[in-house]
């Protein structure tokens, strides 16, 4: 007769408990113990210890074993298991260990204080009690029972049932003798009794897909780190006073192989970090590489936060990826998505059969136009998984900066919603109060405790404070992209040379707010599809003249004050929209336009990089001043970019027609030197007779006393440098 009541048995069978650890393992009773056992394919089970072996008596055809041993204090036992087939294996009981995250680490989390949760939640191998296994743990408050199902036990929820530590929703198990590889998720019992089948929010690798398993891998000690030199100077370097020249990159579509196969992280970090340093590039950004199940996403509709994606090999060779990459003193900006997550049933979603992750009214838990959920930013242990992701990407993987995704999107409640589709905050307004302070928080703790690391915000508002320190009363971001200027000045350049005169106050207007936050300018991914076409595509005339607007474009862009961004082949003249299914057309560098496009903007950032003017003070007016921005009869433009002891002279011609003897007022008598020019024939420009130095003349001139004259190529910028 079992001593179990049938209550206990069937709530243990099917799985209603929050701690089966009453029941299951080994409990004193009476004056022995009694020990069970939750094995559904053994026919027959038996426990041994130093002092016994013994049969299990089958209490349940759910598979549950009991068996009261009289005279015994409890010990170190194990099962040795039977099958119907007669094959056998053995078990270290799970039910017999301690639970393992402290009081102390449970409070941290409820509070949204954890910074390194991601050490305690998620899978981890370790030894307890002699014994090499693996913990599990996952945060679902609201579950009926939580279990981890793997190969490792036929995915059946009934083997390995978790308990819940306390009132903290956190659930824990340690199973010992599983192995780097094994495949698990979390079967989750709602209070309504559905069976939901989850993958791990903490896990740091995955399945590929179409497959979405979460993958026991320990990070630790994986990879021998040799970026050292570069950690030590980015804690020291203030990099609003240097230059940054960013190279976005979308991993699935950068290169592939010549079966139009993705390349492994180790293969790719070969490749591009010798692509970058030939090129000039400082940083790169990367498009979202957090786990993913839809190529389509882009990566933006994130399911593995804590993982990166296995499209491009291990989580070891990702920080092989990074490592040789700062070995080459190139910089790694990570798009980070915490402002929507996908739907997928498997994911964090309803993930414990309640808005748990998310709000469950619609007006503010759901993203219409992406078809995402909106995280609960007002949920204490919803902030800590966030912030802490941040901080895992900085820690675990040697991570510069993150450029957070959509923070327009966060900030404000009615955000793309019209009528009655959002809820106001509690004083009436739209502004997404939770969300302020969990960005204001974010930016704290990460500048507290990697120094030297960014954050930026793609932020499409005129949102006050972006950029200010969050004890100024701002977000505290360090960085902000420039959309403003993006859109007037490509509004500007895909017009026809002959109207830009009437539109020059589009390319002159992001002066007006040039330094009032810390600006990117950015020409990213968004801008090349969708029917937007290429950035080489979207310039007027010929081709001679496309090519001649696109170095002028950039040459503009790198001359204005505020960093840089280029998505990838903009660099070498892509001709066709981006396609992330396929590689970049790198083909076509065997045509004499492409590769001189492509040395081009070598030299154009080994001139921006060479020359303290052009990115020493790029947020204060002092770093800048108009020479002149009304000509716009010949769409001319001219300015000064200035640093302590240096000033540049830069001149645009926005037509096809050359400006032969233009004269440009100057701020000091002297040498003027010509230390670029747009126009060469080295650029696949038209090599139009400009000299190489002039000496200014005492003729005042747009309100300076002195003057010089120089022509002006056609679609060209020219950059003088003062003796």
């Amino acid at each position: 007769m079992a001593i179990l009541s049938q209550e206990e048995i069937f709530n243990l069978s099917n799985g209603n408990l929050h701690d089966p650890y009453v029941y299951l393992g080994m409990h004193k009773y009476k004056k022995g113990v009694v020990v069970r056992t939750m094995q559904p394919f053994a026919k027959e089970v038996k426990v041994t210890s130093k002092k016994f072996r013994r049969y299990m008596k089958k209490i349940s055809d759910s598979g549950l074993f009991e068996l009261y041993i009289p005279n015994v204090d409890i010990v170190n036992y194990k099962f040795k298991c039977t099958d119907y087939e007669g094959n056998k294996w053995e078990v270290i009981d799970p039910y017999q260990f301690l639970p393992v995250i402290s009081d102390y680490d449970r409070h941290l989390f409820n509070e949204g204080n954890h910074y390194e949760i991601y050490d305690k939640l998620g899978s981890h191998n370790m030894k307890i009690n002699g014994h090499k296994g693996t913990l599990f743990a996952v945060w679902a408050p609201n579950a009926k029972r939580v279990s981890v199902v793997g190969n490792f036990n036929n995915w059946d929820g009934r083997v390995h049932q978790m308990r819940m530590l306390g009132s903290s929703g956190i659930w824990e198990i340690f199973i010992p003798n599983l192995s780097e590889g094994d495949l698990y998720k979390y079967e989750i019992k709602t209070k309504e009794d559905y069976i939901l089948l989850k993958i791990d929010p903490y896990a740091n690798f995955f399945e590929k897909r179409p497959k979405n398993a979460s993958i026991i891998y320990d990070l630790e000690g994986k990879h021998q780190w040799e970026d050292d030199q570069w950690i030590k100077k980015r804690e020291n370097t203030n990099w609003l006073e240097e230059p940054m020249s960013i190279y976005e990159v979308h991993l699935n579509s950068w290169m592939k192989t010549e079966n139009d196969e993705f390349l492994n992280y180790r293969d790719i970090a070969k490749n591009l970090a010798n692509y970058c340093k030939e090129n000039g590039f400082t940083h790169i950004e990367l498009m979202p590489i957090a786990e993913h199940p839809l190529d389509m996403s882009w990566g933006y509709q994130v399911t593995g936060y804590f993982a990166p994606t296995s499209r491009f090999g291990t989580p070891e060779d990702f920080m092989y990826f990074v490592d040789l990459l700062h070995k080459e003193n190139i910089g790694i900006i990570l798009d980070w998505v915490p402002g929507h997550f996908p739907k997928d049933e498997f994911a964090l979603g309803r993930f414990d059969g309640t808005a748990l992750y998310e709000h469950l009214d619609p007006r503010l838990g759901e993203h219409i136009d992406w078809g995402t959920y909106i995280f609960n930013y007002g949920r204490n242990e919803v902030k800590n998984f966030l912030i802490s992701n941040a901080l895992f990407w900085l820690k675990k993987f040697h991570i510069d900066g993150l450029r957070v995704d959509a923070v327009a999107s966060m900030l404000y409640l009615d955000y793309s919603r019209e009528g009655k589709d959002w809820i106001p905050n509690r004083f009436g307004g739209r502004e997404n109060l939770e969300a302020i302070d969990f960005l204001k928080h974010l930016n704290s703790v990460t500048y507290k405790y990697f120094p030297g690391t960014l954050t930026i915000a793609e932020e499409s508002t005129a949102f006050p404070g972006v950029t200010k320190p969050v004890d100024l009363g701002g977000l505290g971001f360090a960085m902000k992209w420039n959309m403003g200027w993006m859109n007037d000045s490509l509004e500007y350049m895909k017009k026809e040379p002959i109207y830009r005169q009437y539109h020059q106050n589009d390319l002159t207007f992001s002066i007006m707010y040039a330094f009032s936050e810390n600006f990117i300018l950015s020409i990213s991914h968004d801008e090349v599809v969708y029917g937007k076409k290429s950035l080489v595509d979207k310039m007027p005339g010929d081709d001679w003249q496309k090519f001649a607007n696109l170095r002028l474009y950039l040459s503009y862009m790198y001359a204005h004050p505020g960093k840089k961004l280029l998505f990838m082949g903009q660099e070498f003249g892509q001709w066709k929209e981006w396609d992330f299914e396929h590689s970049l057309d790198w083909h076509i560098l065997q045509y004499e336009n492409h590769k001189k496009t492509k040395d081009f903007v070598k030299y154009l950032n080994n001139i921006y990089k060479t020359n303290e003017p052009f990115y020493k003070i790029d947020f204060n007016y002092e770093g800048f001043e108009w020479i002149d921005f009304s000509d716009n009869e010949n769409s001319v433009i001219s300015f000064l970019r200035k640093s302590n002891d240096e000033k540049i002279l830069c001149v645009f011609n926005f037509t096809p027609v050359p400006r032969d003897n233009y004269r440009i007022g100057v701020p000091e008598e002297g040498q003027y030197e010509l230390i670029f020019n747009s126009d060469s024939k080295d650029f696949w420009g038209s090599g139009y007779d400009i000299k190489n130095s002039v000496t200014s003349e005492k003729i005042r001139w747009q309100g300076r006393d002195n003057s010089i004259v120089s022509n002006l190529p056609p679609l060209s910028a020219i950059f003088f440098k003062i003796k």
